[in-house]
């Protein structure tokens, strides 16, 4: 078995990318204090042609170099906005009959896994701060919350690891 190089790997063009069909899913980051995490949710959400990011409320935006350094380039690619407040986006959204899913411990929680993705749904998942999570507020107006199961002893994963396991599961779900 060879490894294949870069450029066999028949990945899209800028140009191509901002044309192509974008997945149904949202990414809302809710005061996401961490600028690599930033950039690696960039960088997921490439990689799975996520619709757009939204960036709220202390979220850093780019141009910034931390964010660069682990988003290389998918900045320029993946279509993404600030917005000052989570709260007043999660209603905008809603109203546009898209369901906000928030990913976080709580009672009565949708493990991943049990999840079911409606095809012609588009889907918002609120990614919460390093330290408090998704706010109890967003937790309140979300139409779902997912839980990512965890068996070890820690109590959460890495934000920038949760979307992507969130991403490639609600991915994979809608595209078999």
């Amino acid at each position: 078995m060879r490894k294949l190089k870069n450029k066999e790997l028949e990945r899209l063009e800028i140009l191509e990318f901002k044309k192509a069909e974008k997945s149904p899913i949202i990414i809302i980051l809710d005061n996401i204090r961490s600028l690599n995490n930033i950039g690696s949710v960039f960088r997921t959400s490439d990689a799975f042609l996520i619709e757009k990011i939204y960036l709220c409320g202390i979220t850093a935006t780019p141009p910034h170099n931390d964010i660069r350094k682990t988003a290389l380039g998918s900045t320029e690619t993946v279509d993404w906005e600030y917005v000052d407040t989570t709260v007043d986006l999660v209603e905008k959204l809603k109203n546009e009959g898209i369901k906000i899913c928030s990913i976080e411990q709580a009672e009565n929680a949708t493990m991943l896994n049990n999840f079911k993705p409606q095809p012609n749904q588009k889907y918002a998942f609120v990614f919460g701060n390093e330290v408090k999570g998704v706010s109890q507020k967003i937790v309140n107006i979300s139409d779902a919350v997912i839980e990512i199961p965890q068996y070890g002893t820690k109590h959460s994963l890495n934000i920038s690891v949760s979307c992507g396991v969130v991403v490639w599961d609600v991915f994979s779900k809608l595209k078999h």
